[in-house]
């Protein structure tokens, strides 16, 4: 029996999956410590959600837009946030596109259990710029977005309850 498998195999060894996700994390010391998260995340899946968070409050950065909205009560289903992710043709092709919502997703990952509200359903849309711009400035920006849709958010909630 020989220690490594056969070269031919090797593409499709079970066991190279989890060493190369392993191998390509993040660097800790260029994002922040990872506190407890105070949220849990749900995913946005419907469309009609993404409709519903479009309809919403917005803030554009350069790097991503931020699109935010009330959970409806029927869908908070034990989960605190949801967010969603979105990148059209015109951030790149197929492969850049995947590359851009891999990067929202771990800003998201890195952000909103921190700095979300309970009861919000948040999507990120990415923009060209999401392909090149640092991680560090891709969560700085994320963060600036936050506290713009909230105070918006706020202000929209006191508006409806008049």
């Amino acid at each position: 029996a020989h220690a490594w498998p056969p070269r031919v195999a090797a593409r499709f060894w079970r066991g190279a999956g989890p060493m190369a996700a392993k191998s390509s994390r993040p660097n800790p010391a260029s994002g922040a410590a990872k506190p407890a998260p105070h949220l849990t995340l749900g995913h946005l899946k419907v469309r009609a959600d993404f409709l519903r968070a479009a309809a919403g409050c917005r803030q554009r950065s350069a790097a991503l837009t931020l699109e935010a909205c009330p959970t409806p009560e029927d869908r908070k289903a034990g989960r605190d946030a949801r967010v969603g992710f979105t990148a059209s043709r015109k951030v790149g092709n197929a492969v850049e596109r995947n590359r851009a919502k891999r990067r929202l997703r771990a800003v998201a990952a890195a952000v909103l259990p921190l700095y979300g509200i309970r009861g919000n359903d948040y999507v990120l849309v990415a923009r060209r710029d999401t392909l090149t711009r640092p991680f560090d400035k891709l969560v700085e920006e994320l963060m600036a977005a936050l506290g713009s849709i909230h105070s918006k958010l706020g202000r929209q909630l006191a508006k409806d309850a008049r």
